[in-house]
């Protein structure tokens, strides 16, 4: 076996209570926790940026304004109310969104995927996200229609089931080709397997394996 026996282990018992009759588990992962750029990040970083460096400026350009607190009103409970200081607080928000997909993002996705574990069984490919929200996806091997692999110079990479499910977009719900900030870990997707190639291989060899047989698993009622 391929993968890490302490790993094996902890990812066994992981899934063990979702397992089915005469179930077996042949394979358990996770993601790198590592920063790890995709495709979305060709767009996000360069927006990323845009935004943070605008909301920064701003902020910077109302704190440093030789004009502060030279506008203001006489409110009817005849107290001043300056639009420096709305200003001011109305830019902290934006500020701290920037912040957050400049570089917040990275270390969120590393916090989620240290959460995240990936399995394949006799029967099925399965997706254990454990934070913030238990949640588990899975897709049996007859159901998978195809598999691709993505794959790095380091070997990691990694590896998409379809069909799959909606995704969730920086602009709302949606299909995977929405824009999007971030992977979803949530999706029936491994990503950024180490050994990536050994675990494509075994998928297509289940797929393979219950070509010949037929398509026939077991369905839960």
């Amino acid at each position: 076996m391929f993968t890490n026996s302490s790993h094996f282990a902890e990812g066994t018992e992981r899934f063990q209570q979702y397992l089915l009759p005469d179930e077996s588990i042949l394979w358990t992962g996770r993601p790198l926790t590592r920063i790890v750029f995709h495709k979305s990040d060709w767009y996000a970083i360069p927006f990323s940026l845009l935004w943070g460096g605008f909301a920064i400026f701003w902020e910077y350009g109302v704190a440093t304004d030789p004009q502060q607190g030279d506008q203001s009103v006489l409110t009817p409970s005849h107290t001043h109310f300056h639009f420096d200081n709305f200003m001011l607080l109305f830019g902290i928000p934006f500020v701290l969104a920037g912040l957050y997909i400049i570089f917040g993002r990275f270390f969120y996705t590393a916090w989620k995927k240290g959460r995240t574990f990936y399995a394949v069984t006799n029967k099925r490919v399965l997706v254990l996200n454990t934070a913030p929200n238990r949640k588990l996806v899975d897709a049996f091997f007859p159901a998978l229609t195809s598999v691709s692999l993505a794959t790095r110079s380091d070997g990691a990479g990694t590896v998409e089931f379809a069909p799959e499910t909606d995704s969730m977009s920086w602009f709302g719900r949606g299909r995977r080709n929405n824009i999007q900030m971030d992977i979803d870990l949530g999706r029936l997707v491994f990503y950024d397997v180490d050994n990536v190639r050994d675990v494509y291989q075994l998928i297509q060899a289940q797929r393979a394996r219950y070509s010949s047989a037929g398509d026939t698993v077991y369905r839960p009622r």
